[in-house]
């Protein structure tokens, strides 16, 4: 676990410094295309069940996440322009690098949930908050496009309970049962093909 978090440490810094230049390009998108600020906090279950901020690039409306948690599809009418194009790269993600530095989240490990998501977990589900959340895991890759799979439902957030969120679980009780620094960099690269080829 050293060696993983120095791992998190070093080019989650490194990360930062090189990406300044694209953040400040991203808030300046962001200022001119919508009113409200840059970024985006959201309240998410984190490492035995304590409670962190995650933090993102602000990609919809003021005030959107009163109704839904979930996004349906690509064209919620939510999203601010600029927003299309932060999540279809997942670029909105990369403030996550200070959640990473931070230590409340790590590169690699399975993506925190929202305290409405995580009380409906089992005993056995509740084993993922025993791992730090990550920026990316295997499901956050087989589910790269999951806003459109909500759209294609009748009703998005019962088929999230009852079809993704235990798939992802399933997934993410296989990464704590096999996993190492090779399997975390092997993910990251995986994601980052994903997103490029998605």
């Amino acid at each position: 676990m050293a060696v993983k978090r120095l791992f998190d440490v070093i080019f989650s810094f490194v990360g930062i410094i090189m990406l300044l230049p694209l953040f400040f390009l991203i808030s300046l998108w962001i200022i001119i295309d919508s009113n409200g600020g840059v970024f985006y906090q959201q309240n998410r279950v984190g490492l035995f069940k304590e409670n962190f901020k995650l933090l993102k690039f602000r990609t919809m409306k003021i005030g959107a996440d009163k109704g839904s948690l979930l996004t349906i599809g690509n064209y919620d009418s939510r999203i601010t322009r600029s927003g299309y194009w932060l999540r279809k790269y997942k670029l909105d993600e990369l403030p996550q690098l200070f959640n990473v530095l931070k230590g409340e989240m790590s590169f690699v490990g399975p993506r925190p949930e929202v305290s409405k998501y995580v009380a409906l977990y089992d005993i056995r589900q509740q084993r993922i908050l025993s791992v730090k959340p990550g920026l990316t895991d295997w499901a956050s890759i087989e589910f790269i496009d999951e806003n459109q799979l909500l759209a294609t439902s009748d009703n998005p957030e019962q088929y999230y309970i009852e079809n993704i969120v235990p798939h992802k679980i399933t997934q993410n009780l296989k990464y704590i049962d096999h996993h190492n620094l090779w399997i975390d960099v092997k993910i990251i690269l995986l994601t980052i093909k994903s997103i490029i080829y998605r």
